[in-house]
């Protein structure tokens, strides 16, 4: 299937987007705003994937563009504007597409980073309300440090929590997930439970920058 990665010139857009296409068979494609960035950023991944032999391409173009014809299409963007994505690509979505929010909502003070929970209740929530009646939305990825995913010399050996409403679409992502070496997908319920995931996001990031070797920490339930 098609991948699109809106937001896919951002951190864990490009993690992704590196990830998808060297684990696994999907067409991947990162989308941005303005077309030019997105095929700039499309290029720089497909020279990556095949200075490691890989062959394997990504391609870019305009948010809606690339979403036009994928079947699960990924909001890297970040946490406030993914209603606003979502009404932007809408046209571009068609019955039993899948859309997957892999944002969360966080502030900074001089202690840290802090979970800053929106008013419809989750990050998750917001793009669900924003959907199109027939694409189901999914949770995931909320939880993964950017540059190890972005690394593909490095080893994940992590976690990523899936939520959603839609158990078929739930269960594709989750195996679109896994797919990707190192990466485990666990079934965390329903979007009910968003805030408590997405919460997870700014306590890794503290409990990494407060100590020696974590940069990248992820999490691994046993």
């Amino acid at each position: 299937m098609k991948i699109a990665i809106l937001g896919g010139t951002g951190d864990i857009g490009e993690g992704l987007a590196l990830r998808l296409a060297a684990d696994t068979p999907h067409r991947v494609a990162v989308g941005s705003r303005e077309a030019e960035k997105a095929e700039n950023k499309a290029e720089e991944y497909t020279t990556e994937l095949e200075s490691r032999g890989l062959d394997a391409t990504v391609a870019g173009g305009e948010n809606a563009s690339v979403a036009a014809d994928a079947r699960i299409v990924v909001l890297a963007v970040p946490p406030y504007h993914v209603g606003d994505t979502v009404e932007a690509v809408a046209g571009s979505l068609d019955d039993g597409d899948v859309l997957v929010s892999p944002a969360t909502g966080m502030k900074r003070d001089d202690e840290g980073f802090h979970y800053h929970k929106p008013g419809a209740g989750s990050v998750t929530k917001i793009v669900a309300d924003a959907a199109p009646e027939g694409v189901a939305v999914v949770g995931a990825f909320h939880n993964l440090a950017a540059a190890r995913l972005a690394n593909l010399d490095a080893e994940l050996g992590v976690d990523t929590l899936v939520i959603g409403d839609d158990e078929d679409a739930k269960r594709t992502v989750a195996d679109v997930a896994e797919g990707i070496e190192g990466l485990r997908a666990l079934d965390a319920g329903g979007i009910a439970n968003a805030p408590e995931i997405e919460g997870l996001t700014p306590l890794l990031i503290n409990v990494a920058s407060n100590n020696d070797g974590l940069h990248d920490l992820g999490v691994r339930f046993q």
